[in-house]
C-alpha cells in the first residue's frame, strides 16, 4: 500500500481524499496534517456560525471518528514547515516527520491584510477561521462598534453576523458598488439599501487611511477624506491570496499560485495540489465548486483513471438570510454584448442577463434567484438562446412555454446530468441521481448524507428534493415530516427557521414570505405561528390573542358545562392561611361547585361563570395570588416534597428550591404544558421522575432528569446530569427549557421531542457545552423579562383586555329603534 500525505485539513484536500476513498479505499495509507486543532469543517459556513444561525458542530464535515473509521492518521495543530522532496519526507513545526509516496498540497489561501498604520493593533482581525470567529465572539460580548473593511461577499456576511449579534456594524468599501465583482451598479444599490434597512451602515468610495488605538487596542478608523469611524473591532475582509510559502520553499513552480497541470500535478511528478493555493492555466479560484471539481480529477488520476481538469465557470450566492443575490459569468457587457433587464422596484427584484452572439455571458439576479441554476447551466453549456430570447428574462417557467404553472419536477427532469444543483458542495444532478439509484435513497436527508447536496446553506433543498422526486417517479413517497397544516407546504421546522432567518415579525409577514395558501390561516397553524413568533422575538412581537385557544384567551379552563375552573398559583406547592382564606371566601362568593386539590399541589375552583372570572381573579389577586397558568402551553407546576426542612430523610431544601424554580420559570410560554418537580431524597415523594424536568436531591447535590410524562403513555425521565448547587439547577433548567422552547414543534411535549432529537443531542448542548448552556439560559431570562406579568391582573385592570369576559348586551327591537 502506498503512502499518501495530505498537507491541509481543509475543504479542498479532504474532498479529494473522500473522492479517492470512493474509488479505491485500499490503495493508500493516508496521513493528514492540519494546522488547526479541529477535524474538517465547512469554512464557507463560518458566516452562519458568526450570525448564530448554525453551530460549529453543524458545519463539521468530517469528525475525528470519520478519520478513524477510514484508517486515516490525522495530525492536528501540526503545521508542515518543510518538504524534503529528495527523500520524500514532510516535517511539521511540532516535530512530526512522515515519509510519502505521493504528496497532496492543499494549503488553501490566507487573508490579505491592508498595510495601513494600526493593522497590528489588538482587535484588528481577518475572517478566515474559527480563531477569527472566537475573536469576534469575544468582541460581541464586550464592545459595541464593529467596522468591516471590504464590501465583498465575506465582508458583508461578517457585517451581517456582527450586527445580528448586537454590534453596530459599519462596512467600509473602497469601490462605489458593493460586491462589484459579482454585482452591477443597479443590483449593488439594491443590496446597499437592503443592508442599510437592516441597520448596517455602508460607506462606499471610502478609503481607509489609518487604524487608531489606545493602550494597544483599536478604537477608531480614519478615512482618507477625514471621516472618523468608532471601532472596537476591525475585520479585514478585502480578499485572499494563495498560501504558497511552503511550496515556494520546497522549490516547486509557483506564480500567483502553485502551478499545476490538467491532472493537478505540480512541477514534481510525485506532488499534487488542489484548492485555493493552485494556479491552473493562469487562473486561481476562491470559491468552493472549483475546488471540488479539482478533487475529482485528482482522485481519478491518482487511482489510475484518465481525467483532465479544464477550469471552472463559477457562480456566487450571498449567505445573508433573506437577501437573495446570485451572479454568474461575465456581466461587464460591452459594445458587442446585449443587456436584457427586468426591474420590479415594488417587489425589490432586479434581473439582468448579458448576451453575446445569442449566448449567455453573465447573469445578475437580485430578489428572485430561483432561476439562477437555469441561467448558469445555459451559460456553461454555451446554449444558443435565440428561440427563447423574448421570454428569457422571465425565467425558465415562461421561457419553456409552460407558463407560471410549469411543473417544477418536469423542469428539473429536463436539466442535464452535469447541471449544478448544490453550489456549496459542488454536487451536480448526476451525482444525486446516481446516489438515489445505486444506494436506494428515498428521502432528502438520505440524499444529503450520501452526496452532501443541501448540507451547507440549504438554499438548494427544494431543488434537491425535486431531483429526488424526478428520479424516483411513482416510487417517491412524501417525507415523514408533514406540513404544518393544509394552509402551507412548509413544515413546522421550516417555518421556525424562516421566521428567524428572514426576520419575520408578524403573522401576515409569515404568510407573505412563505406564500400561505389561505388568507388568514386556520386554527391549527395560527396558534403555532403565534408561539413561534413570540419565542423568536421576545419584547418585539405583539402577541395575537385571537390566535390562542379559548383557555388561553380566557386564562381559565373551560369545562364541559361551559363554566370555567380557576387555579391560583401556589409557589412550589406552598400556601398560607391568608391564601386559604381568600380561596375559601372566593369559593363561597362565587358559588364554586367543587374545590379540588390537583396532582400538582394546587387548588382548583370549578364552576365559575365566564363573566365572573375578572371578579374572582381580583379577589385572589388582592390576597397576593396570581394565575397558575393551568390553562396554558406554559409552566404549570413545580411539585415538591417537604425535603430537608421537615423530613428526616431529606437531603436538601426541596421546597425552597421548588419555589425558586417556579419563580424563575412562571409565565414562560412553551410548545406544550411543562411540569417540574423537586424531591428531597431518592424516595422521590414529589414524583420528579415523570416530569418534564425533575430534580432528585442527593447527598452530593442534585440529580437532574428530563422528558418524563405521566399522561396516557407514561414515560420515565432520562438522566441528564448531576450538579452540585442550586444555582446550577436553575441554570440547567432554564437552558433546557429554552432549548425545548426554541426547537420543539408546537404541541410537542418534551417526551416525544427528546425521543425525536435524542437525549445525547440535548446533553451535548445543555451539559457538555457550557457556552451554549449559558447562552440559552441568558435568552430564557431575557424572554422572561417580558412575560412574567400576571394575565389575571391585566384582564382585571385593563378595560380592553377585560372586554373578552363581558356578556353581549341583549338588544330589543325597541332599543334598536
Amino acid at each position: 500500500m502506498q503512502k499518501l500525505i495530505v498537507i491541509g485539513n481543509g475543504m479542498a484536500g479532504m474532498r479529494a481524499v473522500e473522492e479517492i476513498l470512493k474509488r479505491d479505499a485500499n490503495q493508500f495509507k493516508i496521513t493528514v496534517f492540519g494546522a488547526e486543532p479541529y477535524g474538517n469543517y465547512n469554512r464557507i459556513m463560518l458566516s452562519p456560525v458568526l450570525s448564530g444561525e448554525k453551530t460549529f458542530e453543524e458545519i463539521m464535515i468530517n469528525t475525528p471518528e470519520w478519520y478513524a473509521e477510514n484508517d486515516i492518521t490525522l495530525h492536528v495543530n501540526a503545521e508542515v514547515t518543510e518538504i524534503d522532496r529528495e527523500n520524500k519526507i514532510v516535517k511539521s513545526a511540532n516535530g512530526i516527520e512522515e515519509s510519502y509516496d505521493k504528496l497532496l498540497i492543499a494549503t488553501g489561501s490566507e487573508p490579505f491584510i491592508i498595510p495601513v498604520p494600526g493593522k497590528d493593533l489588538d482587535g484588528v482581525i481577518s475572517f478566515r477561521d474559527m480563531n477569527d470567529i472566537a475573536a469576534m465572539e469575544d468582541a460581541i460580548s464586550k464592545y459595541e462598534n464593529a467596522v468591516v473593511i471590504g464590501g465583498g461577499l465575506l465582508g458583508l456576511e461578517a457585517a451581517y453576523g456582527l450586527q445580528r449579534r448586537g454590534m453596530k456594524a459599519t462596512v467600509i468599501h473602497l469601490m462605489d458598488t458593493l460586491m462589484e465583482r459579482q454585482l452591477d451598479p443597479s443590483a449593488g444599490a439594491l443590496l446597499k439599501n437592503e443592508l442599510e434597512g437592516r441597520g448596517i451602515s455602508v460607506l462606499t468610495e471610502a478609503n481607509t487611511k489609518e487604524i487608531v488605538g489606545k493602550d494597544g487596542r483599536v478604537t477608531e478608523l480614519h478615512l482618507a477624506d477625514g471621516r472618523v469611524i468608532p471601532a472596537d473591532i476591525v475585520v479585514m475582509a478585502v480578499g485572499i491570496r494563495p498560501n504558497v510559502a511552503l511550496a515556494q520553499a520546497s522549490g516547486l513552480e509557483v506564480e500567483r499560485g502553485i502551478v499545476v497541470n490538467d491532472q493537478l500535478l505540480t512541477s514534481d511528478e510525485h506532488i499534487y495540489s488542489v484548492g485555493e493555493c493552485v494556479q491552473h492555466q493562469g487562473n486561481v479560484y476562491g470559491l468552493v465548486a472549483p475546488l471540488y471539481e479539482m478533487g475529482k480529477v485528482l482522485a481519478d488520476h491518482i487511482t489510475g483513471s484518465d481525467n483532465a481538469y479544464q477550469g471552472s465557470v463559477t457562480s456566487t450566492k450571498l449567505k445573508v438570510s433573506g437577501v437573495d443575490v446570485f451572479s454568474a459569468g461575465d456581466f461587464s457587457g460591452g459594445d458587442d454584448c446585449e443587456d436584457v433587464v427586468l426591474r420590479d422596484a415594488a417587489r425589490g427584484i432586479y434581473k439582468r442577463v448579458v448576451l453575446k452572439d445569442n449566448k449567455i455571458q453573465g447573469a445578475v439576479l437580485y430578489g428572485d434567484t430561483a432561476d439562477g441554476a437555469w441561467y448558469f447551466q445555459m451559460l456553461k453549456d454555451e446554449q444558443d438562446i435565440s428561440d427563447i430570447r423574448d421570454l428569457l428574462i422571465f425565467g425558465q417557467a415562461f421561457a419553456s412555454g409552460g407558463g407560471a404553472s410549469q411543473d417544477p419536477i418536469e423542469a428539473v427532469a429536463a436539466l442535464p446530468m452535469d447541471a449544478e444543483i448544490c453550489g456549496c458542495n459542488g454536487v451536480c444532478k448526476g451525482d444525486i441521481v446516481n446516489a438515489v439509484n445505486d444506494k436506494g435513497l428515498t428521502t432528502l436527508d438520505e440524499v444529503k448524507a450520501h452526496t452532501k447536496a443541501s448540507a451547507s446553506c440549504g438554499t438548494c433543498a427544494g431543488l434537491v428534493e425535486n431531483v429526488l422526486k424526478a428520479t424516483l417517479g411513482d416510487a417517491y413517497s412524501e417525507v415523514t415530516v408533514k406540513p404544518m397544516c393544509g394552509c402551507t407546504e412548509h413544515t413546522h421546522d421550516e417555518v421556525r427557521a424562516a421566521i428567524v432567518e428572514q426576520e419575520l415579525k408578524t403573522i401576515p409577514d409569515v404568510y407573505q414570505a412563505l406564500e400561505w395558501k389561505t388568507p388568514n390561516g386556520c386554527s391549527s397553524c395560527r396558534p403555532a405561528m403565534n408561539y413561534y413568533l413570540l419565542c423568536a422575538w421576545p419584547g418585539e412581537y405583539q402577541d395575537d390573542t385571537q390566535s390562542r385557544f379559548i383557555n388561553e384567551r380566557a386564562h381559565a379552563n373551560i369545562q364541559k358545562d361551559g363554566t370555567y375552573s380557576v387555579v391560583p398559583r401556589m409557589w412550589g406547592g406552598l400556601t398560607n392561611p391568608k391564601e386559604l382564606r381568600a380561596i375559601a371566601d372566593a369559593a363561597e362568593k362565587f358559588n364554586v361547585k367543587t374545590v379540588k386539590v390537583t396532582g400538582g399541589q394546587r387548588i382548583d375552583l370549578f364552576g365559575i361563570k365566564k363573566e365572573d372570572l375578572p371578579e374572582i381573579w381580583a379577589d385572589l389577586n388582592a390576597a397576593g395570588m396570581v394565575s397558575g397558568h393551568a390553562y396554558g402551553k406554559s409552566l404549570r407546576t413545580v411539585k415538591t416534597c417537604v425535603g430537608k426542612e421537615w423530613c428526616r430523610f431529606g437531603t436538601q431544601m426541596s421546597m425552597d428550591l421548588g419555589v425558586k424554580l417556579e419563580k424563575m420559570a412562571w409565565g414562560s410560554y412553551m410548545p406544550h404544558k411543562f411540569k417540574m418537580a423537586v424531591s428531597g431524597c431518592p424516595r422521590n415523594c414529589a414524583e420528579a421522575t415523570i416530569k418534564d424536568f425533575g430534580v432528585i436531591c442527593v447527598d452530593s447535590g442534585y440529580q437532574l432528569s428530563v422528558a418524563g410524562n405521566g399522561g396516557i403513555h407514561v414515560r420515565a425521565n432520562d438522566d441528564l446530569c448531576l450538579v452540585k448547587t442550586e444555582e446550577e439547577v436553575l441554570e440547567y433548567a432554564g437552558a433546557y427549557i429554552q432549548l425545548y422552547r426554541e426547537e420543539a414543534r408546537y404541541l410537542e411535549r418534551t417526551a416525544p421531542w427528546i425521543e425525536r432529537v435524542g437525549l445525547e443531542y440535548v446533553k451535548s448542548i445543555v451539559v457538555d457545552d457550557e457556552a451554549r448552556r449559558k447562552e440559552l439560559y441568558a435568552r430564557f431570562t431575557h424572554s422572561q423579562s417580558f412575560w412574567q406579568d400576571d394575565p389575571w391582573a391585566k384582564a382585571v385592570n385593563e378595560e380592553e383586555a377585560g372586554a373578552e369576559f363581558k356578556p353581549l348586551a341583549v338588544m330589543t327591537a325597541q332599543a334598536a329603534e
